[in-house]
C-alpha cells in the first residue's frame, strides 16, 4: 500500500511538471529519478504549487498552512536547488524550475555530497540517452527551442566580425552579465559516472545574470569575474567545444560549453536532426575545395556530423540541413579552406525568457498553464504580463494563442492590437 501511495505522489508531481512548456514524459525511470530528489511528502506538496512565480503566502494557501511554515518548507527545497528563489519588486518569489534546463542539471552540478551521484547519473543516462521519449518531448512539439548555438569567435575574420551581433557572441554576453558563475558540466559529470566521459574540462558550465545570482547563493556554482569568464571561454575554444546559450537576446541565463560526445543537445542533434533541437547561428561554412587537403580534421570536430567525408583525402561536403553554424570546423582547418558566410534565411531569437516561454507554450498547446492553474486564476498582474507578450507576437502566433485560451477577452485584445 505504501508503495502505491509513494508512486501516486510522484505521478502527481510529474503532472505538475508537465504543465511547463517543456516537461518530461512519465515513466518508471522518471519516477525513480524524482524519488531520489524529492521525498514522497515533498512531491505531494510541490505538485500543488502554481506554475507562475509565487510568494510564500501563495504556497501556504495551496498547502492549507500558515505562511511561516510554508516559507520553511520552501527554503528547504531552495537549499537543495529544487526550487529557485529570487527578489521581485522587493518581494521574495519562488519558482519551480522545469526538469531541463533546471533541477536535473542542478542535481549533478552540486558538490555537497547529498546525493548518490553514481545512481542518479545511471538513471539520467538511461532516461535521456537510452530511451527516446524524453528527447522527443523536449524538442518535437514546437519549432522554438530552449537553446541556440553561438558562433565560434576565433573562426571569424574581420569581415565576419562586422556581421555578428552582441547577443550572438559568448564574449559579449559574458561582458554584459550582471552576475557570473561557473559550475560542473552536467553532461560530462553524468558521463563520468557511467564511464563515458571525454577529456574536456569539467568545470565549464557558465551561469549568468539572474540565474547566476540565485545559483551562487545556493552554492550550485562559484562566482567568477568577467576576466575569468573570458579565460574559461578561451579554454573552451582550445578544446573545440561548442557554445550553446539560452535562446534569448536579453538576460541570457546560461552558456554551456559542449563537447560532441557527452552533451545531451549535441547527441540529440545527431540522433534527431529532423527535430532541429538546436537553433543555428546566422552563419554557414563554405568549403574551398581547391584549398582543402582532405585531411578530415573538420569531420572529426563537427559536433553534429554536418561535415561528411565520403573517401579519405577527398574534400568533405556540408549538410546544410544538419549544420548549426558553430564554426568549429572553420577554426580547425589549418589551410583556411573553410570560411563562414551569412545564411540567407532569417534567424529569429526571442527577446527574453518570458517571450520565449510564451511562444514555446503556444506551440506546445500549454499556454493556458501560464495563465490558469489548478489552484485558481492567476493574478491580474501575471495575466497582464503574459498577455503583454502575446500581443507583441506575429499575427499567426496570436491566432494560435487565441485558439488555445478560447477567451473572448484575449481575442478582443488581439483584434484591437492590430489597429494600435
Amino acid at each position: 500500500m505504501a508503495h502505491h501511495t509513494a508512486k501516486a505522489s510522484y505521478e502527481q508531481l510529474s503532472r505538475r511538471l508537465n504543465k511547463f512548456p517543456v516537461g518530461a514524459p512519465p515513466s518508471e525511470l522518471f519516477y525513480d529519478i524524482l524519488a531520489m530528489l524529492f521525498t514522497e511528502r515533498e512531491a505531494r506538496l510541490v505538485s500543488r504549487l502554481p506554475v507562475a512565480p509565487f510568494k510564500a503566502a501563495d504556497a501556504a494557501r495551496a498547502w492549507a498552512t500558515d505562511t511561516p511554515q510554508a516559507e520553511r518548507e520552501l527554503d528547504r527545497l531552495v537549499e537543495r536547488s529544487l526550487l529557485i528563489d529570487t527578489c521581485f519588486e522587493g518581494e521574495r518569489r519562488y519558482f519551480l524550475p522545469p526538469p531541463m534546463a533546471g533541477f536535473f542539471e542542478f542535481s549533478m552540478m552540486r558538490t555537497d555530497g547529498r546525493l548518490d551521484k553514481q545512481t542518479l547519473a545511471e538513471l539520467f543516462h538511461r532516461y535521456m540517452n537510452v530511451e527516446d521519449d524524453f528527447v522527443r518531448e523536449l524538442y518535437e512539439p514546437g519549432e522554438t527551442q530552449l537553446g541556440r548555438a553561438l558562433v565560434h569567435e576565433p573562426a571569424l575574420d574581420l569581415d565576419d566580425d562586422l556581421h555578428v551581433l552582441d547577443y550572438e557572441r559568448a564574449s559579449a554576453i559574458i561582458g554584459d552579465a550582471s552576475h557570473l558563475g561557473v559550475g560542473l558540466c552536467y553532461c560530462r559529470h553524468k558521463m563520468e559516472h557511467v564511464g563515458k566521459a571525454c577529456e574536456a574540462p569539467l568545470e565549464l558550465c557558465l551561469s549568468l545574470n539572474a540565474a547566476a545570482e540565485t545559483l551562487i547563493r545556493q552554492g550550485v556554482v562559484r562566482p567568477i569575474d568577467r576576466v575569468e569568464g573570458l579565460d574559461l571561454l578561451a579554454e573552451a575554444y582550445e578544446h573545440d567545444l561548442v557554445q550553446f546559450a539560452e535562446n534569448v537576446r536579453q538576460g541570457v541565463n546560461f552558456i554551456c560549453n559542449c563537447c560532441r560526445c557527452c552533451c545531451e543537445t549535441m547527441i540529440a542533434a545527431r540522433r534527431f536532426a529532423v527535430l532541429r533541437p538546436v537553433h543555428t547561428t546566422r552563419f554557414m561554412p563554405v568549403l574551398d575545395e581547391q584549398a582543402c587537403s582532405g585531411c578530415g580534421r573538420c569531420t572529426e570536430v563537427c559536433p553534429v556530423e554536418a561535415m561528411r567525408q565520403e573517401l579519405p583525402g577527398v574534400a568533405p561536403v556540408v549538410d546544410r540541413s544538419v549544420c548549426i553554424g558553430c564554426g568549429v570546423c572553420s577554426r580547425s582547418c589549418g589551410r583556411r579552406a573553410i570560411l563562414l558566410t551569412v545564411r540567407p534565411e532569417r534567424i529569429i531569437t526571442p527577446l527574453d525568457s518570458a517571450h520565449r516561454t510564451v511562444v514555446m507554450a503556444i506551440e506546445r498547446g500549454k499556454l493556458q498553464n501560464l495563465i490558469f492553474s489548478e489552484q485558481g486564476l492567476a493574478s491580474h498582474r501575471a495575466l497582464a504580463a503574459v498577455l503583454g507578450v502575446i500581443l507583441r507576437l506575429p499575427p499567426v502566433k496570436q491566432i494560435m494563442a487565441s485558439e488555445q485560451i478560447k477567451s473572448r477577452y484575449l481575442e478582443g485584445l488581439i483584434a484591437r492590437r492590430r489597429y494600435w
